[in-house]
């Protein structure tokens, strides 16, 4: 009963500190001003991530003392999130150059994976392997990839915090089902810190949530994956499959720029989703679009592959088909004028 309270009380201070960033962004004049790159037309606050991250883990320690989460996982969180958190509030204001960014990337990644003991073994196709010290350098680049993919989906308002918020939640569906339950607090602690933000950043949007917060969102949905899958090899599918939605835009976005010989570091408009809402012309249809798909397509499978031993290799390939069609549908990656 006591950490349902600890959960309340993270939400409580999410939506109170989201509302005091707000005001303060206001007063300093912290606004993300629109250009041709952006998907909003009103100058609107940013930084409100930072809600999330000093919730999220000012609360941590407690689970230690009621979810039985051991403190190298906390110091995980806090070293690597913290440090993720730092970085992109500085980048919020002001600039920070990729090459600083990148660097303080792999370093999170690699002191989070060094706390939480790198890869687990990697199941496939029914058979788990050890994959040693290229499991870990794996490790790293999946975090880095995770954080930055983060950012690059959080264009169009209430989007991360939606997806967070449903993968979270279904991943604890799996946890209770399969009778995993230590694992569902340090998911649903996320929940609770982002449902407090969301509150101001459901569309049309009052604050945005900036680098502090998405790269830190992603980061620690990484850092969750990896800690389920000691628990069990399949968890990493489960987490994989629910993550499709921004793994796939992101992924195939990033892929066509490359071979197109963008600038994949400078900002663009070109994701999806972002395609998707200047055709919806406005963005709440391709949130709840996100939710859908997540509770009603992704969530499905993955319990199937968490519970009913679906293969996980299986259970992606069959998840990701139809999303990678609908980043062709909405041109991911391509030119803006071309389409």
């Amino acid at each position: 009963m006591v950490i349902w309270w600890l959960m309340l009380a993270v939400f409580g201070l999410s939506l109170l500190l989201t509302w005091s960033l707000r005001r303060y962004a206001l007063a300093r004049s912290l606004m993300d001003v629109p250009n041709y790159r952006s998907s909003h037309s009103v100058p609107t606050p940013r930084g409100g991530g930072v809600a999330i991250v000093v919730s999220f883990l000012t609360a941590a320690p407690f689970l230690y003392l009621f979810a039985d989460m051991p403190w190298s996982y906390i110091l995980a969180l806090w070293g690597a999130g913290g440090l993720i958190a730092v970085i992109g509030f500085l980048d919020d204001h002001g600039h920070v150059a990729a090459r600083w960014r990148l660097l303080t990337h792999f370093a999170a990644s690699i002191w989070a994976l060094l706390w939480m003991r790198g890869l687990p073994p990697v199941q496939l196709l029914g058979v788990d392997f050890e994959l040693s010290w290229l499991g870990h350098v794996l490790a790293v680049f999946y975090l880095v990839w995770m954080l930055n993919l983060y950012n690059f989906m959080d264009g169009i308002d209430g989007i991360a915090s939606v997806q967070a918020v449903t993968v979270c939640l279904g991943a604890c569906v799996i946890y209770w089902l399969t009778g995993n339950v230590s694992l569902i607090w340090p998911a649903m602690l996320l929940v609770t810190a982002v449902l407090g933000f969301l509150y101001w950043n459901l569309p049309p949007a009052r604050i945005f949530m900036g680098d502090a917060g998405s790269g830190f969102l992603g980061l620690v949905l990484g850092m969750l994956s990896v800690q389920a899958a000691w628990k069990s090899p399949k968890f990493l599918w489960v987490w994989l499959i629910l993550l499709g939605v921004f793994i796939v835009d992101a992924t195939f976005t990033l892929i066509r720029r490359l071979l197109r010989g963008d600038k994949v570091y400078e900002a663009h408009r070109s994701h999806a989703y972002q395609f998707a809402s200047r055709q919806f012309g406005q963005h709440l249809p391709v949130t709840l679009t996100v939710l859908t798909i997540n509770v009603l397509w992704l969530l499905p499978i993955a319990i199937c592959v968490g519970l009913f031993n679906l293969d996980g290799v299986f259970g992606l390939v069959i998840a990701y088909v139809p999303l990678i069609f609908l980043a062709f549908k909405f041109h991911a990656g391509e030119l803006e004028e071309s389409v």
